[in-house]
């Protein structure tokens, strides 16, 4: 058993490694972490490298993939490479969900009942105040697609990214996503983060190295702690949690990444296990 395996089945390494897929969006979202939008530069991973990153990690002792964007679901030939890429190791791939046409969920039925998760993002109950955050349409969108990719067979979860929530919005909230089918297990809250776009609108809690778990994301820069990492802001990419600009092969960035990890004095939990 390789020394990355050994951490990751000792709980000392997360399991999943990261993708960022792109980097440009159909929407523009208040606290993107990217500052994606539909005319950001697209730097593409490119759908090769993507599985050869499946390989690589699933070689390694890696047990799960993530992939990110941007939009991935901008790139034609997603839905055909999560399916690659779902026979080596299981995939949760993060969307907006506003691009689910007839055409695009029909090229998603190779991805029935495989080990592909979309996690989708709805952040409030009303189509105004989730839409002010996100953009025209992003609600009705969503609440459409989310059923739909639940009858094909494609589980969903659903990620509520928030300053804070009230109790009575969050009941309205959950009784929406049980009433799309997605059950409470697959629904997380999770805090807006200053990075990106957030800096701007003064948006979001401080996050540092300490404050998120070391899971290895692969970019066109290079590899990050964490999918928190290659941040963008004022269109130049962040480099405090780069790993390093060598990505090939994956065993380099994932043993700097456990040297990292295992440097942490005691003590140094996670203290923010934002996801």
């Amino acid at each position: 058993m390789s020394a990355i395996a050994e951490a990751v089945a000792d709980g000392k390494l997360p399991g999943r490694v990261w993708m960022y897929a792109d980097y440009h969006c159909n929407l523009a979202c208040t606290y993107c972490l990217t500052e994606s939008a539909p005319k950001s530069p697209h730097r593409v991973i490119g759908r090769e490298r993507m599985l050869e990153i499946a390989d690589e990690a699933a070689e390694l002792g890696f047990t799960d993939l993530g992939v990110t964007g941007g939009e991935p679901f901008l790139l034609r030939w997603l839905p055909e490479t999560l399916a690659s890429m779902s026979e080596r190791l299981p995939v949760l791939v993060l969307t907006n969900g506003t691009l689910f046409t007839r055409r695009l969920l029909a090229s998603l039925a190779p991805l029935a009942h495989r080990d592909v998760a979309m996690q989708i993002s709805l952040d409030r109950p009303d189509p105004d105040d989730n839409d002010e955050m996100r953009g025209k349409e992003n609600f009705r969108k969503v609440v459409e697609a989310v059923p739909r990719l639940v009858d094909q067979g494609i589980e969903v979860r659903i990620a509520t990214t928030v300053e804070s929530i009230e109790d009575s919005e969050l009941d309205r909230l959950c009784a929406l996503h049980r009433e799309l089918g997605i059950p409470d297990e697959d629904h997380i809250i999770r805090p807006i983060v200053r990075r990106g776009r957030a800096i701007d609108h003064d948006l979001g809690v401080v996050a540092q190295q300490i404050d998120v778990p070391a899971e290895l994301t692969v970019t066109v820069d290079g590899a990050f702690w964490s999918p928190f990492g290659p941040t963008v802001h004022d269109g130049v990419v962040d480099t405090d949690l780069l790993i390093t600009r060598t990505t090939r092969p994956l065993s380099t960035p994932a043993n700097a990444l456990l040297r990292l990890v295992g440097e942490r004095p005691e003590g140094s939990d996670v203290s923010l296990n934002i996801r």
